[in-house]
């Protein structure tokens, strides 16, 4: 568990250095007074926690400050990481009950979503599952190619379609593929084109419905890969996913290279949506599942030593 530890302090280096570093250097031994709150909730926004959230943060922390009967920042700090906390949903593996489980992977392009899907190929591999890719992204020629690398890294079959032929028919044949060969994990990549936002959302319904008919309860889990480098910006794509198909969860791509690591409080506020994984590197094995407490601990925790 250490060792888990320090790689997530590792990798949350350039948030805390950025943006939560400052943010720590306002609790001590100091009282608590009005410049504290405006201090605080101008640091929460410039950290990209966004300005509902931060409002509402700051409004319960003045509550519970009164109620409680705190007169020290340190104290506020404590309450803070207790508020933050309640702001974000444990996360857990899926459930592997369903043969095969079907998982929808959104996201625009460039967010890492391809990558994401590898990586997590690579690690239901590990746990003993039997996985199959499917290369909905018919539009986008190196999307495909992309996911077959992927495939051919971690060492699972892949299925795609032609550039331009139907995802939906080729999400359809995955599934029943996957169905006649005791698949365990079926990984959908799908379209990830915003500048025609309303034809790839209608692509992204009709992947979705689509993949009910080929196995009914399908996909058992639609999650979207959220870029945390873009920040608030990556919150209101996701929304549009939303309104799209029913996701049920995110992932954090790039979380190591994020100096706005502050938006992911805000993505249960404002998406309803459980972290499932985050990616805190590079490496094939970098795709961890969510793990709040460390997050939290490793945005405030100080730099000096190991």
């Amino acid at each position: 568990m250490a060792n888990l530890f320090k790689k997530w302090r590792d990798s949350l280096q350039k948030t805390r250095e950025t943006t939560f570093g400052k943010i720590a250097t306002l609790f001590g031994a100091s009282e608590i007074d009005d410049e504290t709150f405006d201090n605080l909730e101008e640091l929460l926004i410039q950290a990209d926690v966004g300005v509902k959230t931060t409002l509402d943060l700051i409004d319960t922390a003045i509550e519970r400050t009164d109620d409680l009967g705190l007169t020290k920042t340190l104290q506020l700090e404590a309450l803070l990481k207790e508020e933050l906390s309640n702001l974000l949903f444990e996360a857990e593996e899926p459930d592997f009950s369903q043969k095969p489980t079907v998982i929808m992977v959104a996201g625009v392009n460039g967010s890492g979503k391809t990558t994401s899907i590898g990586k997590l190929a690579a690690r239901y591999k590990n746990m003993g599952k039997s996985v199959l890719l499917v290369g909905a992204d018919t539009y986008r020629a190196a999307a495909a190619d992309q996911l077959e690398i992927w495939a051919e890294r971690v060492g699972v079959p892949i299925i795609t379609g032609q550039q331009n032929s139907d995802p939906g028919a080729v999400t359809f044949d995955g599934i029943r593929a996957a169905i006649a060969h005791d698949i365990d994990v079926v990984l959908i990549d799908t379209a990830g084109r915003l500048h025609t936002r309303y034809n790839l959302m209608e692509e992204i319904k009709k992947v979705y419905r689509v993949a009910d008919k080929a196995l009914p309860g399908a996909p058992h889990y639609s999650w979207i890969v959220i870029d945390t480098t873009t920040g608030q910006n990556a919150l209101n794509q996701a929304e549009a996913f939303g309104k799209a198909v029913n996701l049920n969860g995110a992932i954090l791509a790039k979380l190591d290279t994020s100096a706005k690591g502050g938006m992911v409080f805000a993505i249960k506020d404002q998406l309803g949506l459980p972290v499932i994984y985050a990616g805190l590197g590079e490496k094939i094995e970098d795709l961890e599942l969510f793990d709040k407490q460390s997050f939290i601990d490793s945005i405030f925790t100080k730099n000096e030593g190991n």
